[in-house]
């Protein structure tokens, strides 16, 4: 069976009528979720995982892929309207949104964003489609070797992608690795870690972790931060659309920030920040109107968007193909699979036919809701900046806990709720990512498992990690990862901060 055929079955899949309950659902927080500052996809996914344990597995998967691509388009609005990234995607979109918001044009910026993050999520789903069946006829060949060097592949691209510092991702990550040893031995079935309590026997939830880590965590870190003058929301003044010249300069910086976004989130080392960097540059260098980069180009609004967008649709080919994390978002996503006893990979395209090519297919339509959703509907989500900050981490922290208690009734639960939420908030503090924590704890006892496999088989020959050519390939590609983001950081950032030192002069 084709393709094409596999997807028109999911189509099927996605346009049942609970399905396209769970898509509007997930694009509606999402998208509520990119306009509130400080909060983004992953935290919201994180709290959703315990109230989704008992629901349907491809309803909710869908919801949380709804969520992603939501926060990606939200994250625009209050870029351009308050100057202030609800994403850190958003980054960019703000240097030139927000001044053409200033200058009366915020109408033609919040359109240009939306329709650009619809045609590059169009774009790259198809791409997502189309590219995932050729990795996993390839991921098949895999044995215990390949699959451990798989796993170092994502254990160094989490530490190397997410965070200011490879180090202090290294420390993340071997938190997390720490926190996967607790629990029953697989392979002997001896305790470890357990310190006498019964109930760390079947291990750390990851729900409790991610939910912990993500959302009680982040809204200890903003309540430390204090009270702040409130922020200026522009007004939108004028139309809503965009005009004959402005389609005529966005077409084109959508298909590039579509070629550039893509590839980059499918990265090992990627993320949709560096792609935005990246397409602001090139716009800036092949834009005619050079002289409004820093005053209000649409360009600058139109790349960077599409990029962002086609990101997260590339950052779902090697979670699906591979299991393979690239993002914060895609770190919690994995989380949801395996609490409905899933593993994304080739075996999952195999097994669960139905389930992949229906999430799939679910994305096309997310992007046609989020269409609606935005445009029309700019002046509610505007509104909900007015929502005091008290009264939403407040309710984060109440749904985070009954979520929890909902999941697993258990005091030890609560205990280590609270105990991993005030680690979380240590972390930020030091400047720790999050994420690399969540990821040790859900692929260390995997990647134990694959390497004690393949040296059972060699009878402990080392040697047998790098004998196979997909392994070394594999190994060598972590290797290129712990550097390659540190290089791309510097280029990105270095462009963006000698084109506002250029427009400052």
């Amino acid at each position: 069976m084709n393709t094409l055929d596999l997807l028109i079955q999911g189509l099927g899949v996605a346009i049942q009528p609970m399905n396209l309950l769970y898509a509007l659902v997930g694009v509606t927080l999402g998208t509520l979720v990119g306009v509130l500052p400080g909060i983004g996809p992953a935290t919201t996914v994180a709290l959703l995982l315990p109230v989704t344990y008992r629901l349907d597995p491809g309803g909710s998967l869908i919801m949380f892929a709804g969520i992603y691509y939501g926060g990606m388009y939200g994250g625009s609005t209050t870029s351009i309207l308050l100057n202030t990234p609800g994403e850190s995607a958003s980054i960019v979109t703000a240097l030139e949104g927000n001044k053409m918001a200033k200058n009366g044009r915020g109408g033609a910026a919040l359109s240009t964003a939306a329709i650009g993050s619809f045609v590059a999520g169009l774009i790259a789903t198809m791409a997502l489609a189309f590219l995932a069946p050729w990795i996993v006829k390839f991921a098949l060949a895999f044995g215990p070797r390949e699959y451990f060097a798989l796993m170092v592949l994502a254990f160094v691209t989490v530490s190397a992608a997410f965070g200011e510092s490879t180090l202090r991702g290294l420390t993340s990550l071997f938190v997390g690795l720490a926190l996967g040893l607790i629990g029953i031995d697989q392979q002997t079935g001896q305790a470890r870690l357990s310190f006498g309590v019964p109930d760390l026997l079947d291990g750390v939830e990851v729900t409790t972790l991610a939910v912990a880590m993500f959302a009680i965590g982040e809204t200890l870190f903003v309540a430390a931060q204090g009270r702040r003058a409130p922020d200026r929301v522009e007004p939108v003044r004028g139309s809503l659309w965009m005009n004959a010249a402005d389609w005529a300069r966005s077409w084109k910086p959508w298909l590039r920030g579509t070629i550039i976004g893509f590839p980059i989130g499918a990265m090992p080392a990627g993320g949709a920040e560096i792609g935005t960097f990246f397409s602001y540059a090139v716009e800036k260098r092949l834009s005619r109107h050079k002289d409004e980069f820093g005053n209000g180009a649409i360009e600058g609004v139109a790349g960077p968007e599409a990029a962002n967008n086609a990101s997260a649709a590339g950052t779902l080919v090697p979670l699906l193909t591979l299991g393979l994390p690239t993002s914060a978002t895609a770190a919690i996503m994995l989380a949801g699979f395996q609490q409905y006893g899933l593993q994304p990979g080739p075996l999952l395209f195999a097994t669960n036919p139905q389930l992949v090519w229906g999430l799939i297919a679910s994305l096309l339509i997310a992007n046609f809701m989020l269409v609606v959703l935005n445009l029309p509907m700019v002046g509610m989500w505007v509104r909900l900046l007015a929502v005091p900050k008290p009264w939403l981490y407040a309710g984060i922290l109440l749904f985070a806990t009954l979520g929890t208690i909902g999941a697993n009734p258990s005091v030890a639960e609560l205990v280590m709720l609270l105990v991993f939420g005030l680690m979380g908030y240590g972390l930020r503090v030091f400047g720790f990512p999050i994420a690399p924590v969540v990821v040790g704890l859900i692929l260390g006892p995997m990647a134990e498992q694959q390497l004690r496999r393949a040296l059972a088989i060699s009878q402990g020959d080392v040697g047998v990690l790098v004998a196979s050519p997909i392994a070394a390939v594999l190994l060598g590609l972590a290797l290129i990862a712990l550097v390659l983001p540190l290089i791309l950081r510097a280029r990105g950032r270095g462009q963006i901060l000698a084109a506002v030192g250029a427009d400052d002069d």
